[in-house]
């Protein structure tokens, strides 16, 4: 939460102090990324793109087509449309891709997708993920002072993409996640973490329905609290499965394997319901455990099936190097991150999407196209 040009120059000199190379590699500072690739193009091997998220499918897009590995934050993308372009121009130039859901790096994570995958707790029906804590109230409407733009800041830049606004500090530097012109609110920023077990275990792709409800909605923040359900057609062998994401502080009803004298977790948490238990683990993919306590003791571990990481940044590193392509690539992040992303748009459009995958389409709602696409404004279209 501190970053900007200032932070990240100071942290690279004190490096370069410590390492006692005060004459050391200077970096070149740039406000524009477009600048930069055109700049100092030849010097780059990779692009970290950690901007708000209306700037992440355009930055990683003139990183990846400067033939640039790319590593972006979650979500990936600020629309659905963003997020196929990704997965296909990381496809067709074949650079290393990575998005920034640690926890997909973790022993946890594959721990639990191999118990899931190995029959643990039988076949999986449901899956329950929240964000404890009450949302923070934000305005209705956009802010009508208009202060000065801070020494420093290219606004224009900044917005990108993005409508023309002035310039406040509601938005910038932190609080653009909870304005739906430039963020996905809560859901958005933690999705990509909570629900990456299931999406991973379960294979899921397209859902066939999405419909989310909330308390007072308006055109321009999120919600004090949400809830979203998806439900994913049978895939393979496996049955539908109903997906649901709760925030603002509501928590799914405890699963009837749970013990009596133990609680679901209020901070946040994944509950995934199978015929013979469940797991639950926290918001990062972290912690799984199964659950009845006597299910745990009765199912023995089976071998490890998925290759290990060596760290989240590490495995991009590696693959940007020319190693195996790492875990978490734009194409299985845009997967998730489209996912994330349909329930801000049911959210938005107030009404159920009937999806059809593969034509990227809400058959019953045209009205939700607009959030489907994102904005570009001129000069920025991907």
């Amino acid at each position: 939460h501190h970053g900007g040009r200032g932070p990240a120059r100071e942290g690279l000199a004190e490096h370069e102090r410590q390492k006692g190379d005060p004459g050391g590699p200077k970096c070149g500072v740039y406000a524009d990324y477009r600048v930069m690739l055109e700049r100092a193009g030849k010097e780059i091997d990779a692009v970290l793109v950690a901007a708000p998220n209306h700037i992440h499918a355009v930055a990683s897009m003139a990183s990846m087509q400067a033939g640039k590995g790319v590593y972006c934050e979650k979500p990936l993308t600020h629309s659905i449309y963003e997020a196929r372009r990704l997965a296909q121009v990381a496809r067709e130039t074949g650079v290393a891709t990575q998005m920034g859901n640690q926890g997909h790096a973790t022993e946890d994570i594959r721990k639990a997708v191999e118990w899931i995958r190995g029959g643990a707790i039988g076949a999986v029906r449901a899956v329950h993920a929240w964000l404890g804590g009450p949302n923070r109230v934000l305005p209705a409407e956009r802010p009508a002072e208009t202060p000065p733009v801070p020494e420093g800041l290219s606004w224009d830049l900044w917005l990108g993409p993005a409508k023309a606004r002035p310039y406040h500090p509601a938005y910038a530097p932190l609080a653009f996640h909870y304005w739906w012109d430039f963020g996905s609110g809560p859901f958005g920023n933690f999705g990509c973490h909570t629900l990456d077990t299931a999406v991973w275990a379960l294979d899921l792709e397209y859902p066939a329905v999405v419909e989310a409800s909330s308390t007072q909605l308006n055109e321009e923040t999120t919600p004090l609290a949400a809830t979203y359900r998806y439900v994913f057609p049978a895939r393979g062998g496996r049955p539908p499965v109903d997906v649901f994401w709760y925030d603002g502080g509501l928590r799914p009803p405890r699963p009837d394997c749970l013990e009596p004298d133990q609680e679901l977790p209020s901070s946040a948490g994944l509950l995934i319901v199978g015929e013979k238990g469940a797991i639950l683990s926290g918001t990062w993919s972290n912690a799984p455990r199964i659950i009845p306590e006597e299910r745990r003791r009765q199912y023995p571990a089976p071998p490890p099936t998925i290759p290990r990481s060596r760290g989240h940044h590490r495995d991009w590193i590696e693959a940007c190097k020319g190693g195996p392509a790492a875990s978490a690539s734009f194409e299985y992040g845009a997967r998730l991150t489209e996912i994330v992303l349909l329930g801000v748009v049911a959210l938005r459009t107030g009404k159920a999407l009937f999806w059809n995958g593969p034509e990227m389409k809400a058959t019953t709602a045209p009205e939700a196209e607009p959030c489907i696409r994102g904005h570009f404004r001129k000069g920025w279209s991907i």
